[in-house]
């Protein structure tokens, strides 16, 4: 049963800092997360995103995120890294090349606080644009496990993912559930580790599966593509200011940034039996329904009074 489970699994395939300054007497541009499963679904190009035929989708339920880079942009015309970069994440050689350093970022849950930076260093201006760079994304997904030999079928499975979209991450270990996975060393965009999550009595079967996907496969939205484009592998995605965020350099309180991340159907994979359910095979001639995309359909972006 765990070889058959192994194999069931192993063409998974999913798509897709510094530490918090503590609080003080300066004021302080505190950025938040939100996951929202209503919000537009967005393309790479920031348009619609319609679901293409023989495809299927699910919303995965977010636990936490991190992004590696924060920047304000004054208009679409700013090129990228020549805005007001308030936020960038550790950063290592430990692998060999400079990476971001997993272990060491900051993370946040849906609502949760992500970072703060005093106001006093941001440049005075007035800012119509956010991009993060999202580093990495943990999230539940549903599943069918069918055709197992003896068993049967194995409906309404749940397993988490965990994944790795930043240019580079260097990587000690990670534990997507419960189980350790040792990784030490360095991870371009698309690694992914799955940790499934079986219905009783078949827990001790669950299992560690880890791999890299395609380069190119993950959806980075940027509705600036034609005056701001971002390099490929960045995952640096770009969302526009509700209203403008004004720095005076005089501020009397705190400004909270609410970051608000698409997560609208965002897991997208070939649906070939047409039930819009993801489906894996313990049955080694038929093979996984495999995922195309996992990655953050848009990003809106408004302060908080």
């Amino acid at each position: 049963m765990r070889r058959l489970l192994f194999l069931t699994f192993t063409t998974l395939i999913t798509f897709s800092c510094t530490k918090k300054t503590e609080p003080n007497d300066e004021n302080q541009l505190i950025f938040k997360f939100k996951f929202d499963a209503n919000q537009s679904r967005l393309n790479n190009l920031g348009q619609p995103a319609t679901i293409e035929q023989g495809h299927a989708t699910q919303t995965p339920t977010f636990n936490e995120m991190s992004v590696h880079y924060i920047e304000l942009a004054p208009n679409e015309n700013t090129l990228l890294g020549k805005g007001a970069i308030v936020y960038k994440s550790v950063e290592t050689n430990a692998g060999g090349t400079t990476a971001i350093d997993f272990n060491r970022s900051e993370k946040a849950g849906n609502t949760e606080e992500f970072v703060r930076i005093s106001v006093k260093g941001i440049p005075p201006g007035t800012y119509n644009w956010v991009r993060a760079s999202v580093a990495y994304q943990n999230y539940d997904i549903k599943f069918n496990l069918m055709d197992l030999p003896v068993i049967g079928n194995l409906p309404n499975q749940t397993g988490r993912v965990i994944s790795f979209i930043g240019y580079n991450t260097y990587i000690k270990d990670i534990t997507p559930r419960t189980k350790l996975l040792t990784v030490n060393g360095n991870r371009t965009q698309g690694f992914w580790a799955f940790e499934t999550n079986l219905s009783t009595p078949y827990e001790e079967y669950n299992k560690v599966y880890f791999g890299q996907a395609p380069s190119g496969a993950t959806t980075v939205v940027n509705p600036l593509f034609n005056t701001s484009p971002i390099p490929a592998g960045s995952c640096v995605v770009t969302g526009k200011l509700v209203e403008p965020l004004i720095i005076t350099g005089e501020e009397q309180e705190d400004i909270t940034v609410l970051l608000s991340f698409s997560i609208n159907n965002s897991l997208e994979w070939i649906d070939d039996n047409d039930n819009h359910e993801l489906d894996f095979y313990g049955n080694p001639t038929k093979p996984n329904e495999r995922i195309v995309d996992m990655g953050i359909r848009g990003l809106e972006a408004s302060i908080k009074k």
